[in-house]
């Protein structure tokens, strides 16, 4: 498999962990949140929750920019429900492997909160919550503990990645 995206809901370490996950096993790693149209960052700044409507133009820019990449590649999206990782694999036209970066509610709006210069506010927290839909069976996908240390989730999340090379 070529494509892996590292989804969840805000502060689930998208970015950090999508990053050393990268690093680890030689991939790229894009940051979907610099897909974001400016109106979506705008929006979420003010503290307002993005439809479906906002959403869809940027998840099929996410499933472009994997197309896009030559070789493996991984991307940072929230992709929180099945509808919106449809749009991606739809736009890629290929496989794509989703891990999941999941806690529950309080080790999240720990880690939102702590957070410096980021658009998303903590009041978006519960909002991706209720949208949050979590990976089906019929989807190509794992699950990763972030309550753990950030060297046993990057581990775990590269075990993922691994495992699928060659699929």
């Amino acid at each position: 498999m070529r494509c892996f995206v590292m989804m969840g809901v805000s502060g689930c370490g998208k970015t950090s962990v999508g990053t050393a996950v990268a690093a680890r096993c030689g991939l790229r790693f894009v940051d979907g949140d610099d897909l974001h149209p400016a109106a979506n960052i705008a929006k979420m700044s003010r503290g307002e929750p993005l439809t479906d409507a906002d959403r869809a133009p940027w998840l099929a820019q996410v499933g472009q920019a994997l197309a896009a990449q030559e070789g493996r590649v991984v991307i940072g999206c929230s992709a929180l429900k099945r509808s919106y990782r449809d749009i991606i694999r739809q736009a890629v036209g290929e496989p794509v492997f989703f891990v999941h970066l999941h806690a529950g509610r309080d080790v999240l709006l720990t880690r939102v909160n702590a957070r410096d210069g980021h658009f998303m506010p903590p009041s978006l927290l519960d909002s991706q919550f209720e949208a949050l839909e979590h990976l089906e069976a019929d989807e190509q996908g794992g699950r990763v503990d972030i309550a753990l240390s950030f060297d046993q989730v990057v581990e775990a999340a590269s075990g993922w990645v691994a495992r699928d090379a060659g699929g």
